[in-house]
């Protein structure tokens, strides 16, 4: 029952934060019997009830923040799950160019693969017509 590593990192760097400009959070957050594994199985065991697929960051965070203000939680077991964490990633001009340059060498060689795998064309069989002439006598 494990969120994805960047799941938690998210989860811990919201956590983290909020720790720091709240002081009533930070005493929650220091909590003995409180863990970041518990935390993430607290939120997935939520949004499977919920049986909703997508949320918000701020309900996700919400439910992170209810897992630490509140000693009797019950947190059950989920099997395996696949988490999204939507970041957006800037790239630098350098590694703009070299991901479009692997792009454009991975779709030529998908090219010439499927050209090789195409069945060459065949040539029209023509029928062989005799001509007669015609005789004038």
């Amino acid at each position: 029952m494990k969120g994805t590593e960047q799941f938690k990192q998210t989860i811990k760097a919201y956590l983290d934060e909020r720790a720091k400009t709240d002081e009533l959070f930070a005493a929650s957050y220091a909590k003995e019997n409180k863990s970041l594994d518990g935390c993430i199985g607290y939120i997935l065991s939520e949004v499977k009830k919920s049986g909703c697929n997508g949320f918000a960051d701020e309900e996700i965070y919400g439910m992170a923040v209810h897992y630490y203000d509140e000693d009797n939680l019950k947190v059950e077991k989920v099997g395996k799950v696949d988490v999204v964490v939507n970041h957006v990633t800037e790239l630098s001009e350098e590694e703009k160019q070299k991901a479009k340059e692997m792009a454009f060498e991975q779709y030529k060689k998908e090219c010439i693969e499927s050209m090789k795998k195409q069945p060459k064309p065949k040539a029209p069989k023509t029928e062989k017509v005799e001509v007669e002439q015609m005789s004038l006598f």
